[in-house]
């Protein structure tokens, strides 16, 4: 036990940089950006993990300067929207995107959570069927607006 521990201080010795000396970098292999999850992966395997329903994507990408995406998800109760909304915001600050705004939390009929490129909305049934923003956001626009820009 004792040689052990004498080999493994010697070993350390050795390699430690001698005093005026810069340390050698340390090379570190790059992760493919394939593997790391996108923002958007993120928020739909948490909305996911919650047991959200009815999750819709819509692509905003071109179509405004807000955000890129939407998602429209729904709660089975107040409770159960709150809770989603607030795990979502935890998870996103716990991988590094920071402190992200909520609304609508108090109240439980509806939240919305702003993570920069993507706004996720979590509504109750009765008040997503009200706001209906898929439906909103699915509008195509007109050819002849198109054509004019």
């Amino acid at each position: 036990m004792r040689a052990d521990r004498q080999r493994r201080t010697n070993l350390t010795r050795k390699t430690s940089a001698k005093p005026g000396r810069k340390p050698a970098a340390k090379k570190i292999a790059a992760k493919p950006a394939e593997t790391e999850p996108t923002l958007l992966s993120r928020i739909l395997k948490s909305l996911d993990d919650d047991k959200a329903e009815g999750i819709v994507t819509i692509d905003l990408a071109g179509r405004s300067s807000l955000c890129d995406a939407l998602v429209v998800a729904s709660g089975r109760s107040a409770r159960h929207v709150a809770s989603i909304a607030e795990h979502l915001a935890r998870r996103l600050k716990e991988c590094g995107y920071g402190t992200r705004p909520m609304n609508g939390v108090a109240q439980g009929d509806w939240a919305l959570v702003d993570a920069g490129d993507v706004i996720v909305h979590v509504f109750r049934p009765e008040v997503r069927a009200y706001y209906d923003l898929e439906g909103m956001w699915s509008v195509e626009e007109p050819a002849r607006a198109r054509a004019g820009r």
